[in-house]
């Protein structure tokens, strides 16, 4: 059987495994997933050997240190997943849900019901933990999901997608709802993303070469997010205790994470107030400015001029642009012609101008005085999520179980005839 062969096989059976698991019950899903958590917990000699042989093979390749930290099933990595098997079972099941049920003049009553999307592909690089993740919250939402992870993690993830069989089995569930393909070969992808016959959706996550190249491909649906250019505008009236603060951890808690600070925006008025003490909290700790001609002066020994290419660009480093500006609206244009609506967030003590940022600013998460971290499916109290979505359609912002729903229109009606 060659590769179009067996994605095709494999399309053909996530397809019947989703019209198994629509209509499944609730308590059939946690079952499985808290059979996961069981079988991740007895079987870490298992999990720790294969994910022995795709280290071996990294050290081998050389690959580097941050990525081989990515690639490890530490035992915290391991205590997470374990615990997202369980939250996320727990967490309520939208599949089936009546919303926004109303009774037209002629007495019908209409409505919307939550309804699975059917077969997600979710291609993505690197963290083996990002299987198990995909796979419960997928499973959750009543959708079958083939997962492609990167090449480096192969041993890994058929290890984590076998134990998923078995709780899918022991729960009545078919096997078929989770897949990971059974080769590296990049033709497996290019194959896979021509599939939309069998494939509703795919959901790239990794850098931005690998969400283009899928963008380009996919035959089907793409939900993505390019990267994640994030911004902070702190007014004329921001607390500068609470901006530095939040300022530094908006770019330091995970440098590399999509939503971490990569410009910080300052009004002209607090410019000579505030920019010393960033520059003494995060350059004291390694940050590096790329500074316009007016912030330059207040930004220390770590600062440099920008040059027309840091403006817009993800550092996901220790390095931050920053730029003084006369007014919100001159922020606000930054932000429409270099932001990559991700993640933006006002620093403001004046309730008018954070509702008007809100309002205005065009991002999957808007933010009024707290750090662009908080973009993420848990800290936002989805349980759990998929990726993030800059795409309006069908997403917007963090995709957890219910963003991993579509909704169909519903009517009841008691002999009703169209005149």
């Amino acid at each position: 059987m060659n590769i179009r062969e067996e994605m095709v096989k494999m399309g053909k059976s996530a397809k019947a495994a989703a019209r198994e698991l629509s209509k499944a019950s609730g308590k059939a899903k946690q079952d499985a997933l808290l059979i996961l958590a069981d079988l991740l917990e007895s079987e870490t000699e298992t999990i720790a050997k294969a994910n022995k042989l795709d280290l071996d093979a990294a050290a081998e390749r050389g690959l580097d240190k941050a990525r081989v930290q990515r690639l490890t099933i530490s035992d915290k990595v391991l205590a997470s997943m374990i615990q997202g098997c369980r939250e996320v079972a727990a967490m309520a099941d939208p599949v089936g849900e009546i919303e926004s049920m109303t009774k037209r003049p002629n007495g019908m009553l209409v409505g919307r019901m939550r309804v699975p999307m059917g077969v997600v592909a979710m291609i993505y690089e690197s963290r083996p933990n990002a299987t198990v993740d995909a796979g419960i919250i997928c499973l959750k939402a009543g959708n079958a999901v083939i997962l492609r992870g990167g090449s480096e993690a192969f041993h890994s993830n058929r290890c984590l997608a076998e134990l998923m069989h078995q709780a899918l089995e022991k729960a009545g569930l078919p096997k078929g709802a989770v897949q990971v393909p059974p080769t590296t070969d990049r033709e497996a992808v290019a194959e896979m993303l021509k599939l939309d016959e069998y494939i509703d959706v795919v959901i790239p996550r990794g850098g931005e070469g690998l969400i283009r190249a899928v963008t380009e491909q996919a035959t089907m649906p793409v939900l993505k997010h390019y990267k994640g250019v994030c911004q902070i505008f702190a007014d004329e009236s921001c607390d500068i205790e609470k901006a530095v603060a939040i300022i530094e951890n908006s770019k330091m808690q995970y440098p590399s994470g999509c939503n971490a600070l990569e410009c910080l925006l300052v009004h002209k008025d607090v410019a000579e107030s505030l920019l010393p003490k960033v520059a003494a909290t995060l350059g004291g700790k390694g940050v590096k400015f790329k500074a316009c001609e007016k912030s330059l002066p207040l930004l220390g020994e770590t600062a440099e001029a920008a040059n027309p290419l840091d403006w817009g660009f993800e550092f996901l480093d220790l390095i931050m642009a920053v730029k003084v500006v006369d007014s919100m609206d001159e922020a606000m244009d930054y932000i429409a012609e270099y932001g990559s609506n991700h993640t933006e967030s006002i620093l403001s003590e004046n309730y008018e101008s954070c509702m008007r940022f809100i309002r205005e600013v065009d991002a999957s998460l808007v933010v009024a005085n707290a750090s662009t971290r908080f973009n993420d499916g848990g800290q936002l109290g989805l349980g759990a999520e998929i990726g993030i979505s800059t795409s309006k359609l069908h997403a917007y912002g963090p995709m957890g179980i219910k963003e991993l729903t579509s909704a169909k229109f519903v009517l009841m009606g008691e002999g009703q005839i169209r005149d």
